[in-house]
């Protein structure tokens, strides 16, 4: 095997992408300020100082929405790459692929919807 141009780029831009990826944290672990207590151990509430319970447990509700939020959004995002390249697609196999991936797309929000996860619960005081 004749080593290349092209070899040295692919190993050059390999050990690129793991100095971008390791670099910060590796600086983050060096730098960072090593005191602990004091206001380092507070939770951060926009600048101020926390008052009350500021350790307070969110419901559930939040999290499973913004769950479902992602894997839609990574869903619809996963179709504008999907209809650009089959825009030049000749047949009927493109449209049925999309059909099926839509099918269980709109399939999987019925299901969502009968389990009744669209329902806000009322917080109970």
């Amino acid at each position: 095997m004749i080593f290349s141009w092209l070899h040295f780029a692919i190993i050059l831009f390999l050990l690129a992408g793991i100095l971008f990826a390791v670099g910060p944290i590796l600086l983050a672990v060096l730098l960072a300020p090593k005191a602990r207590g004091g206001d380092i151990g507070m939770p951060y509430e926009c600048g101020m100082r926390p008052f009350g319970g500021a350790w307070q447990q969110w419901g559930i509700s939040y999290y499973v929405y913004a769950l479902i939020f992602l894997a839609f959004d990574v869903d619809v995002l996963y179709l504008f790459p999907v209809s650009t390249a089959y825009a030049s697609a000749e047949g009927w196999i493109a449209f049925v692929k999309v059909f099926i991936f839509l099918f269980f797309l709109i399939l999987s929000v019925i299901y969502f919807w009968a389990k009744g996860v669209f329902t806000w619960p009322r917080r109970i005081q």
